[in-house]
Formats: structure tokens, C-alpha cells, sequence
């Protein structure tokens, strides 16, 4: 894609950012397995953790996904870049199909409207992460400083 920045000068800046999630979501999922340790695994039941609500569920999802993120951020070579942006898109999505049942039986995840929140703040940043993160040689960085420039 011609508009999205090959070789972006802050490179490092957006890749320690998605460490950065991926060592959240690891936290935040080894947080809520302590606090909901032994209960129901999609509970419905008011657990919460760091002041969102959440269920042994959405702790063991959210500690795969933040070790997918840190493997992928390890291993570079584009592949970050990618799992940042598919990741993002994926955050997005689970915020918005939990703020469409977040007062029903159907919340799995035990959301709150907190929870919402953060999920689509780390969406947008994993997205942003992943379109600013990708490296490439130096004839697809003037193809791209060439594309901007026609814009």
C-alpha cells in the first residue's frame, strides 16, 4: 500500500509501543486469572481488574494475545508490523461486538463499558503501531516518498 509509510523515522517509537501492549494485556491477563481464579470461565459475575471488568475468559485470551503481540514484536522483520495491524483490527471489532451486548446474557467476557474503552484505545494503538512499523528497502521507501508526493 502506497500510503502507508515504508521505513517511518519513529520505527522503534511505534515498535516498543506494541511491546509495551503486548506487556499490558499480559499484566492485565495475569491479574484477572488471580482474581478470578477458580470461578466459572466466562462468569457474568462483576469480576474486576485495573478498574475493568473481566472473567478467566477474557484473562487467558488476553494473556495469548499479549504474548502473540510480544513474539511477533521479538521477531521484527515485518512481522510485527503485521500482527500489530490484524491485531488492532481484531480489538476493534471484539470492542464493538461486546458494546452491542455489554448489558445482555450474551457478554462472555464479562465487558463494562470501561473494559469497551480500553479494548478500542488498544485497538487504535495496535493499528497505529502497525501502519508506522514497516520496514522495507530503500527502492520501496522512494516508492512511497514518490507516492506521497504526488498526493
Amino acid at each position: 500500500m502506497a500510503h502507508n509509510p515504508v521505513n517511518h523515522p519513529a520505527r522503534p517509537i511505534y515498535r516498543a509501543i506494541g511491546a509495551l501492549i503486548g506487556l499490558y494485556l499480559i499484566a492485565f491477563g495475569v491479574l484477572g486469572f488471580i482474581e478470578t481464579g477458580g470461578g466459572e470461565f466466562f462468569a457474568q459475575d462483576g469480576g474486576a481488574v485495573l478498574g475493568q471488568g473481566t472473567n478467566l475468559g477474557f484473562s487467558v485470551v488476553s494473556v495469548v494475545l499479549g504474548v502473540i503481540i510480544l513474539v511477533a514484536t521479538g521477531l521484527g522483520r515485518n512481522i510485527d508490523a503485521a500482527v500489530n495491524k490484524w491485531f488492532g483490527y481484531l480489538f476493534m471489532a471484539l470492542g464493538l461486538g461486546e458494546l452491542a451486548v455489554l448489558r445482555t446474557d450474551a457478554n462472555i467476557f464479562n465487558f463494562t463499558v470501561t473494559t469497551v474503552v480500553v479494548t478500542m484505545l488498544i485497538g487504535i494503538v495496535l493499528l497505529m503501531a502497525g501502519m508506522y512499523g514497516k520496514v522495507g528497502s530503500d527502492d520501496e521507501h522512494r516508492a512511497w516518498q514518490d507516492a506521497r508526493l504526488i498526493l
